[in-house]
């Protein structure tokens, strides 16, 4: 009822304001851009749109349950949104990402909702100072899609499921569930979430938006509730690319896309055959829009090898599970609380089975928690060197070289699967180890729709090459102009 409430007097003070002031109401679907005009214009204040999107989530989010908590602070920092970039612009975060104020931060656990982070995470500090309103948090895979083999994507302990806005019985993938979902639905402009591998580029093309996933590194991973340093990240989620390349000016240093929109003629990409599975719509699909860039003057070549994926794949898995006990122990110790370490997390959930636990379980906690003598942990470390080394300068950095090409691509996913929390995840393709092991930034952009359901089209790049791909991704998205809103959130 709390947050009824406050999203009913949200809506109050968005009339009212719209009343007295004669202020146009934005579009469902407007992007950041298109915001920060009006608001440039006079035509809007931040409040009015904080109100706006409040309005919207209590209105349509019953069904897509994206969003896990909305701050209650929401219209008060919009009514003093601070002059940046993103002043006065409306965005939701993931609830692993801290925040040290009145919301609640947890990775969809009930384990640490009683404790609460005492900062910001650097990217939400970035984001304040911008003038940036987080409105709330968004649903998740419980701990970020890493506690069990037979999970179902979106679902959390304590934000229940999130749904695909463009078909509700199916799925909206994760671990970035919620983020895909509120975007899609048009829900808010913008919203940050995570990755360690597909988090964000698999949530977004299935919800049919944009994601990027950028160089490791680029973006501060302090405040982030880990995975592994290695291959964790957070990125934006949009409308546009130049809605996520606003983004990244704000999250990394000095970023600055030079978006064009003739970046694609005389590019030139490389077909990731074996990484664009065998859906024959989906491949159908895809050559149509490979004929597109051949006519907006790019050169396709056809196909393109990616050597070592599946080794670097598995070196990295065997890494994976002793980082996240390495990497989760230090967060937890570090927050404090109830649960300040694997082993303790891995109890509090048997001890609350029936709430924590009802449809899968933490074989992967209890994995990992095995995972701490020194010989592993020294085996771990050589496993990950040589995942890196496969992944990124002997696999895509070579093909790369090889071809002389701008990027590789394929489609992002095949059509997301329908929910099914006894039987977990349908084992749906998504094209996103190679660029997550190596650490090397990875687009998503709409290509269009199958049997009703979006299908994205990737772009995969070199380390730190971010602003070419997002420049690649912008001129491929005025060309296609393939994205289109969910019925559900069209009103």
């Amino acid at each position: 009822m709390k947050r009824r409430r406050l999203l009913q007097s949200a809506a109050l003070a968005f009339g009212a304001a719209g009343c007295a002031d004669k202020q146009r109401a934005p579009l469902p679907f407007a992007t950041l851009a298109d915001l920060a005009a009006m608001l440039e214009a006079e035509q809007t204040t931040p409040l009015a749109l904080a109100a706006h999107f409040l309005e919207r989530i209590e209105r349509l989010d019953r069904d897509v349950n994206a969003v896990i908590e909305i701050n209650p602070q929401a219209q008060t920092i919009a009514t003093a949104a601070r002059s940046g970039l993103l002043h006065g612009l409306p965005v939701l975060i993931k609830d692993n990402i801290e925040t040290a104020d009145a919301m609640q931060t947890t990775a969809g656990s009930l384990a640490l909702r009683d404790h609460k982070p005492k900062r910001d995470a650097a990217l939400v500090t970035r984001l304040r100072d911008a003038g940036a309103v987080i409105l709330g948090k968004t649903n998740l895979s419980e701990w970020a899609n890493i506690r069990s083999p037979n999970s179902t994507s979106g679902w959390s302990a304590r934000g229940g499921l999130t749904r695909n806005p463009h078909r509700l019985t199916h799925s909206a993938s994760g671990s970035s569930s919620g983020s895909a979902a509120v975007v899609a639905a048009g829900l808010a402009p913008a919203a940050i979430g995570t990755e360690t591998n597909g988090s964000i580029v698999s949530p977004a093309s299935a919800c049919g938006i944009v994601g990027f996933k950028p160089t490791v590194g680029l973006i501060s991973g302090s405040g982030i509730i880990p995975i592994t340093h290695h291959q964790d990240t957070a990125g934006p989620m949009t409308l546009t690319v130049r809605d996520a390349a606003l983004l990244m000016r704000v999250l990394a240093d000095n970023f600055e896309a030079g978006l064009r929109t003739d970046a694609l003629k005389g590019a030139r990409l490389g077909v990731l055959r074996k990484q664009s599975g065998k859906q024959p719509q989906v491949l159908a699909l895809f050559d149509e829009t490979l004929n597109k860039l051949r006519d907006a003057g790019a050169t396709i070549v056809d196909p393109v090898e990616l050597p070592h994926s599946r080794e670097a794949g598995a070196l990295s898995w065997k890494a994976m599970l002793i980082e996240l006990r390495a990497d989760l122990n230090a967060c937890l110790e570090q927050r404090g609380g109830d649960v300040r370490s694997l082993s303790e997390l891995i109890a509090f959930n048997e001890q609350h089975r029936d709430v924590e636990m009802p449809h899968f379980g933490q074989e992967f906690f209890e994995q990992a928690e095995k995972l701490g003598t020194p010989e592993i942990i020294a085996a771990g470390e050589e496993a990950r060197e040589l995942a890196k080394q496969l992944a990124g300068p002997d696999g895509i950095d070579a093909a790369l070289k090889s071809h002389h090409l701008d990027a590789l691509i394929c489609p992002t996913n095949d059509p997301a699967g329908v929910i099914d929390l006894k039987k977990g995840d349908e084992d749906v393709r998504v094209a996103s180890t190679p660029a997550a092991v190596a650490g090397y930034p990875h687009l998503t952009v709409p290509m269009g729709f199958v049997d009703g359901l979006p299908v994205g089209f990737s772009f995969m790049g070199t380390a730190h090459d971010d602003a070419h791909i997002l420049a690649l991704g912008h001129a491929f998205e005025q060309l296609t102009q393939a994205r289109r809103a969910p019925a559900l959130a069209a009103g």
